[in-house]
Formats: C-alpha cells, sequence, structure tokens
C-alpha cells in the first residue's frame, strides 16, 4: 500500500475510532435523540450538496426507496440511537470493545444472505474466540441499568453487521453518497422531534458543542470522504481492516481523556475480541469459495433485487456496501 492508502489508513482508524469517546462526552449534557440528531443533520448538510451534484439521486431514490429505507433504519436511525443510549451507562471503552464484534456477526448473518462460504476450522475457532471476549467483557456487567445497555449495544452490533449485506444484496449499484446522504438527512428529520422536546434548557458547554460537531464534522462527512479515498487506493478488502483498528484507539481514548480503567479483563476481552474477529474473517480453506471478507466488503452471490432502470449512468464511485463499512 502506497504513502497515501497509509495516511488514509491512519486517519481513519482515528475517526471511526474516537466517536465513542465523542458521545460518552455529549450525553452527560444532551439526550441521546440529541446526539443523532445533531450528528445526522451535520452529516447530511455537508454530504448533500456533493450527493445532488452527482446524476441520478432522484432516479436511484425512486427505484431503491425501499431496500434505502431498510438501510437508513438497521444501520443509522436504530444503531445510533441505541449505542448512545448505552453509552450514559457503559464507558466507551466497552462499547468500542463490543462494536469490535460486528465482524464475527456478519460472517453468522451471512449465512443467512446466500453466502455459500466454508467455516473451517480457523474461522470456527474466530468465532469461539471473538463470542468468549464479548462475554468476558459483558460478564460484569450484567446487572441493573448495565444489562439493558448491554442490549442496546448489540442492537447496534446487529445492525451494524446487517446493513452492510443489505447493500451488498440490493444497493450494489448505487453511489455511496446518493445512500449515506439522504440517508442520514431521513434520520435527521426522524430524530427532530424528539431532539427538539428534550432539548437541554440551557446551552450546552463548549466541550460538548465540540463533541457534537466532530460527531456530525469528523466522524460521519469526513470519514465517509476518507474511506472512499481509502477504497480506491487499497481497495474494499485491505480498507475494511480498518474494523480492526478502531476499538484500539476507542480504548486508548477512553483511557487518556476519561480516565477510564485499563484493566485485565478489557486487555483479555481485547485480544479475543480482536484475535477472533481475523480469524473468523479470514480466507476460507481451499476450494471453499471466494476469499472472506469483513461483512462490509462481501459481495453477494445473486443479482442484487430493483436493478437500475435501463439506461441509467454507471458511476465510478465505489459501491454503497464498501463505503459503508464500519460507519460509527
Amino acid at each position: 500500500m502506497t504513502a497515501r492508502g497509509w495516511l488514509l489508513f491512519s486517519l481513519m482508524g482515528l475517526v471511526w475510532g474516537i466517536p465513542y469517546l465523542l458521545i460518552k462526552v455529549a450525553v452527560d449534557e444532551v439526550s441521546p435523540s440529541m446526539v443523532v440528531f445533531a450528528r445526522c443533520a451535520l452529516g447530511a448538510a455537508l454530504l448533500l450538496p456533493f450527493a445532488l451534484r452527482q446524476p441520478g439521486l432522484t432516479r436511484n431514490l425512486r427505484a431503491r426507496w425501499k431496500p434505502m429505507l431498510a438501510f437508513a433504519v438497521i444501520e443509522i436511525i436504530a444503531p445510533w440511537y441505541t449505542l448512545t443510549d448505552a453509552e450514559r451507562h457503559l464507558s466507551s471503552s466497552t462499547a468500542g470493545l463490543l462494536i469490535a464484534g460486528v465482524p464475527i456477526v456478519g460472517v453468522l448473518l451471512s449465512r443467512f444472505f446466500g453466502a455459500a462460504e466454508t467455516l473451517g476450522a480457523r474461522r470456527l475457532a474466530g468465532l469461539g474466540l471473538g463470542i468468549g471476549g464479548v462475554a468476558v467483557l459483558t460478564a460484569p456487567h450484567l446487572t441493573g441499568g448495565d444489562a439493558l445497555s448491554l442490549a442496546e449495544v448489540l442492537v447496534t452490533v446487529v445492525g451494524y453487521a446487517t446493513a452492510p449485506l443489505i447493500a451488498n444484496r440490493h444497493l450494489k449499484d448505487v453511489p455511496t453518497l446518493h445512500l449515506i446522504a439522504p440517508c442520514l438527512a431521513l434520520a435527521a428529520l426522524v430524530y427532530a422531534p424528539a431532539a427538539y422536546l428534550t432539548r437541554p434548557a440551557a446551552l450546552p458547554s463548549a466541550e460538548t458543542l465540540a463533541a457534537l460537531a466532530a460527531l456530525g464534522v469528523v466522524c460521519t462527512a469526513v470519514a465517509f470522504v476518507a474511506f472512499l479515498e481509502l477504497i480506491k487506493e487499497a481497495g474494499p478488502i485491505r480498507a475494511s481492516v480498518i474494523t480492526y483498528v478502531h476499538p484500539a484507539i476507542a480504548v486508548a481514548a477512553g483511557t487518556v481523556f476519561l480516565d477510564e480503567a485499563l484493566t485485565a479483563t478489557v486487555l483479555a476481552a481485547f485480544a479475543l475480541i480482536l484475535t477472533g474477529s481475523v480469524l473468523a474473517t479470514a480466507a476460507g480453506p481451499k476450494g471453499g469459495g471466494a476469499e472472506a471478507a469483513p461483512p462490509e466488503a462481501e459481495s453477494a452471490d445473486t443479482e442484487p433485487e430493483g436493478a437500475e432502470p435501463e439506461g441509467a449512468e454507471t458511476s465510478s464511485t465505489p459501491p454503497a456496501s464498501t463505503a459503508s463499512a464500519g460507519a460509527q
């Protein structure tokens, strides 16, 4: 990979590793609905002008509105709220590590989306290690409010693992901005009433406002643009390896900036989940099918439904399924 590729890779590790820290800061003063609304509204405001400049946006919305709606709900509207609400009780490090289980869940879910890959001994061992890491991390929290928060993170994990599979199956030909910008705009509209009703009585602190701005601008809008460039530079398979990097950033950020404890349990869970994710998404045995990448980079074996109308333009933009990889 080129020096530019490594620079983009390092940038993505940072911008998708710090949302957990920023969410933790923001929910101290504003409601989860307000956090999600602010993030989506800012991201949509920045990306929509670029999406409108690309031809075919209206055509894609008309032809693919059902899978796009499903993607918006499963990738953004539901999981961003559950993750944000969960961080009112869980540390940002715990949330970041649990999200590292997305590739593991993606491997399991891909079996229900027509993936014909063989799960050899190595991948099965990876699934076992990853699940073991999640168990080590969650066991101390299985009481009271923490148990509900863990369930919320599980909803987020399942959403992050499922949405790219939907995109791969039904939205492969939709340019990334045509998918992401309208989905962010829809999510902002959905959360606008709740955000208004739960608005703080006084202007939040500068720290909280900065966290909200960074979530919307850096961790959403800039992150998607940078990831597009990384895909062009290194390809979707290598780009998806970022899934294994951002949990480390989340743990480090929580430890340094929020004084979250870096315990032996956290370190053990980190090692198990990350090792399990790498093994579970490794290439299958010879003759077992195509190389298996994390779910964000996998391609469905069947033709996507709702194909473009005859005469639709061919976009050089990377497919939406890869560009949505690991969006946190």
